[in-house]
């Protein structure tokens, strides 16, 4: 199957990134796209999964989830669990928090371990790519 490419501009009508967001995300290293040069100019092309990363940020900025945390959570997405980002499959993880230094940590989603959490006051954020993909799936052109 050959691969779809989309330019900035499209990217941000999909995912719901102002362009400035992606020029700022990609100058920082946070998504970076496929580059493809052509002529004297540069166009900037991104991928599908690149898309979702854009719509997986938009979305835990939208339900709360500071920058940085946003970021540190791509980031060890990617790391990790890199065939989330092209599979077309979502998955459901949380960020708990660890009272013990104050930091978060990601772990599949677990109902009982969510609620064991919060029973203990410490709060639990949802990070379900499932969603995003959701939201995706209706933008993206057939």
């Amino acid at each position: 199957m050959e691969e779809i490419f989309f330019t900035s501009k499209q990217a941000a009508e999909i995912t719901g990134c102002t362009l400035r967001q992606i020029q700022y995300w990609r100058e920082k290293g946070i998504v970076v796209p496929v580059i493809s040069e052509t002529g004297t100019g540069r166009s900037i092309y991104y991928s599908r999964s690149n898309l979702v990363e854009l719509a997986a940020m938009v979305y835990w900025l939208s339900v709360g989830i500071s920058f940085d945390i946003a970021c540190q959570t791509l980031k060890k997405l990617k790391e990790e669990e890199p065939e989330l980002f092209s599979s077309g499959q979502g998955k459901r993880f949380m960020l708990l928090s660890e009272a013990q230094d104050k930091s978060l940590s990601l772990v599949e989603f677990d109902r009982k371990s969510a609620i064991a959490s919060l029973d203990e006051g410490k709060p639990v954020i949802p990070v379900w790519l499932d969603v995003v993909y959701q939201g995706l799936v209706s933008k993206l052109p057939r």
